[in-house]
């Protein structure tokens, strides 16, 4: 299905299945998907990787330094049917995604400078539009003026079990508690953070997932870009 040329911003708190709703939305209507957590993932990485950031401790010279340094693209994957994350030409889809990580992107995420340069990478993404991105503020500072805005939400606990449940699939050694904690944790730096903080855009319409499947999000999503876009 095919509608007119807009940015679709869907926001939210960690683990709501923020990327695979847009993802879905993006497949269907044939736009641009755009994580812009993961770009937040992999500045992260690399500073594990270069001992940049120890617990919540951050080497903030040498990082700021280091950013112009560190190159981030999405490459599709035709035989996995899926976006992958390059960090400096290596693919680290798999490692962004651990609980080490999750543990540490929003002592990340919350440094001025990070962000503005993140956020400039993400706004030269927006003047051809037809895509859909997701993230903390897409719809409060990347693209204010996004022609639709969804805030997503879902309960600490369901959150939390939809997480652990993804980790251990893929062989994550983790509990139920350390996942809550890590997710509550975020929540907490997400909304108090100084720039940008996590909060919903006056516009934007509230998605409470916790008793929904994938299929009725989706549906309602696509329900209101019908109603919305006339088609």
């Amino acid at each position: 299905m095919r509608i007119k040329d807009i940015i679709i911003a869907f926001d939210g708190y960690s683990s709501c299945g923020k990327s695979t709703l847009a993802k879905q939305i993006a497949n269907f209507f044939d736009f641009i998907y755009i994580d812009s957590g993961a770009m937040y993932r992999a500045v992260t990485l690399f500073a594990m990787q270069n001992n940049l950031i120890v617990n919540s401790d951050i080497d903030i010279e040498k990082l700021r330094n280091a950013l112009n340094n560190i190159q981030i693209k999405f490459i599709y994957n035709q035989n996995l049917k899926k976006q992958e994350t390059f960090l400096n030409g290596q693919n680290v889809e798999n490692e962004i995604r651990n609980i080490s990580v999750s543990d540490k992107v929003s002592y990340i995420s919350e440094i001025d400078f990070v962000r503005e340069k993140l956020v400039d990478l993400q706004q030269k993404m927006g003047p051809k539009k037809r895509i859909v991105m997701d993230g903390r503020d897409i719809g409060t500072v990347v693209f204010p003026s996004a022609e639709l805005k969804i805030f997503m939400t879902a309960s600490s606990d369901v959150r939390a079990k939809r997480r652990y449940d993804e980790l251990i699939a893929k062989g994550d050694n983790v509990s139920f508690e350390e996942v809550k904690e890590n997710i509550e944790k975020r929540d907490y730096i997400d909304e108090n953070r100084e720039i940008s903080p996590l909060k919903k855009a006056d516009d934007a319409i509230v998605l409470d997932n916790s008793i929904l499947t994938r299929e009725e999000q989706f549906d309602f999503v696509k329900g209101l870009i019908a109603n919305k876009f006339s088609l």
